[in-house]
């Protein structure tokens, strides 16, 4: 089967591409947003192919993956043929509503044709989806393997662009988790955030690493601290269990489902987290024996296998 889908989400993209299928990526010349084609940065299987535009128009597709609303009339343009109507489509929506989960419409909530699927039940029950039929396949992760070794008293933070971001993402809360244990916050356009923050460069540590060499730099940190707000669950998050990493996240959006009882603390009192990053901090065998059970919990429901076999149930629903 042939599977038009675009590069937008490398993390969740390496997991998809582990199907059976061929995967038909659009490439542009500037490889901007809508052309990334193939990842620089994750080692993707040889069924993942470059297709440009002009090339679309003559590939025979079975399936179109689409995921940002402009996504559907991009696909008429480059293959000549409509979603849902030519070709069996669907669309996954990564995210949480950015505006009020109360009142917020989701872009395909006005047809029955293409269905919308959810990457967590928070985020179907959050979005109103209108007549569009809806489905919920959880994340899925490739198990990168139990490298934590929590040699640095550290906590680890994953973040994109936290100054811009602010509160969404919990960069307001850093300078008080900075008092309880220095910082080393991974990601894009992280760097001046000590700055910004007004902390010492040594309690508020930022590097924009490729994804192999950050998996390593984070599981030397002792703990993963997850001060997001608002966001979808993030991969980081399940990726930093993965790593045998304990948790201490804010109690919001999936977390609680992610990270069950003994795998971290996950909590909306700030001095509650704080006491348990210290706690941490103070002891690496606590610390160590809580990453196991946070392993072992997110491969029971977030790995890779159960991920692609979620998908091919789904696919062959949509395209019978």
């Amino acid at each position: 089967m042939n599977i038009l889908v675009w590069h937008v989400h490398g993390s969740w993209l390496t997991a998809f591409v582990q199907g059976p299928h061929t995967y038909l990526l659009p490439v542009t010349g500037d490889r901007g947003p809508d052309g990334l084609g193939r990842a620089v940065t994750w080692d993707w299987p040889a069924n993942v192919r470059e297709r440009t535009p002009r090339e679309l128009r003559d590939c025979e597709i079975d399936l179109m993956v689409l995921q940002r609303p402009h996504e559907p009339g991009l696909a008429r343009r480059w293959t000549g043929r409509s979603p849902g109507v030519d070709v069996p489509a669907v669309y996954v929506e990564h995210n949480s509503p950015d505006g009020s989960p109360v009142d917020t419409r989701h872009p395909l909530a006005g047809q029955t044709g293409i269905p919308v699927v959810h990457v967590t039940h928070f985020n179907r029950l959050m979005w109103d989806n209108g007549r569009a039929p809806t489905e919920v396949v959880e994340h899925g992760i490739l198990d990168p393997g139990h490298l934590w070794t929590g040699s640095e008293p550290r906590a680890a933070v994953v973040v994109n662009e936290p100054v811009r971001r602010g509160r969404t993402t919990g960069t307001d809360l850093l300078p008080r988790f900075a008092r309880s244990a220095p910082l080393d916050v991974f990601g894009m356009r992280t760097e001046g955030l000590a700055g910004q923050l007004r902390l010492p460069a040594e309690r508020c540590r930022t590097r924009d690493l490729p994804q192999h060499r950050l998996h390593r730099e984070m599981a030397r940190c002792r703990l993963y601290l997850h001060p997001v707000r608002w966001t979808s669950l993030g991969l980081s998050l399940l990726e930093a269990m993965f790593l045998g990493m304990p948790v201490v996240a804010l109690d919001t959006t999936e977390v609680r489902e992610a990270v069950p009882e003994g795998a971290g603390v996950v909590s909306n009192r700030i001095d509650v987290l704080e006491d348990a990053v210290r706690e941490f901090l103070a002891d690496p065998e606590h610390a160590r024996r809580t990453g196991e059970k946070a392993r072992a919990a997110v491969r029971t429901r977030y790995g890779g296998r159960r991920f692609v076999d979620d998908w091919e149930r789904l696919i062959k629903e949509v395209t019978r």
